[in-house]
């Protein structure tokens, strides 16, 4: 299993082998990159489920500003961290040890991915659930092609289906109104917590990443050609 592009493009990451670990394909990986293009660049993004981290690692490659892996078994988070520190990477990521659907839901990101054991539906359920109510820009879950997930969590509505054999990614976008607000609420709290000054419209002082639309790219509308 290697990085397909970007830092630490083809470096060889570690796996455990006999476990019940499923690794996201690297033309799986591909495909989703190459959707997201550079929007990843500068932008926080959370690996749910993150397994061997394979995900979260060609984020931080491409350029993610930080990258958050959450892991449930021990002993898989712990194989997270030594590819980080093979990479020299740990400065940019965190590692989380415990269940994806409670975290997550405390969790503020621009982009997240999840992808929870195909049998365990529940966890998908649970899983969006819990990033409908934090206003996520965009979420991307990978599933089984024989699961379809619901066409809106909350806010969240579902933009497009990649769909590849067996596997398959669903991405889903906070609808626009929605992001609007998240914008003007999180300035507030900065403005909150900032000294007394003169105040500039949130809109003239929202910083650029984070909250940003997300183009959710075409071209690849044929995984084979991705």
């Amino acid at each position: 299993m290697r990085v397909i592009a970007g830092e630490f493009r083809s470096r060889v990451l570690k796996s455990l082998p006999g476990t019940d670990v499923r690794p996201t394909s690297d033309k799986m990986r591909q495909t989703l990159f190459n959707i997201l293009s550079d929007t990843v660049e500068g932008m926080v993004f959370v690996d749910a489920y993150a397994g061997t981290g394979a995900v979260g690692i060609e984020a931080i490659s491409r350029g993610a500003r930080q990258v958050i892996f959450i892991e449930k078994d021990r002993q898989t988070a712990g194989l997270i961290k030594s590819n980080l520190a093979m990479l020299k990477a740990e400065t940019r990521a965190r590692v989380i040890h415990g269940p994806a659907g409670i975290y997550l839901g405390g969790m503020g990101a621009d982009i997240v991915f999840i992808d929870p054991p195909y049998p365990l539906t529940t966890e998908y359920e649970a899983a969006m659930d819990a990033v409908s109510r934090r206003k996520i820009p965009l979420v991307i879950v990978q599933h089984s092609s024989r699961y379809e997930l619901k066409e809106e969590y909350g806010p969240l509505h579902r933009a497009r289906i990649v769909k590849q054999g067996e596997n398959s990614l669903t991405f889903f976008r906070l609808s626009a109104v929605v992001e609007e607000q998240a914008m003007v609420e999180e300035q507030g709290r900065d403005l909150e917590a900032a000294p007394e000054q003169s105040v500039p419209h949130p809109r003239d002082s929202y910083p650029e990443q984070g909250h940003k639309q997300i183009p959710i790219r075409d071209t690849t509308c044929d995984p084979d050609k991705a």
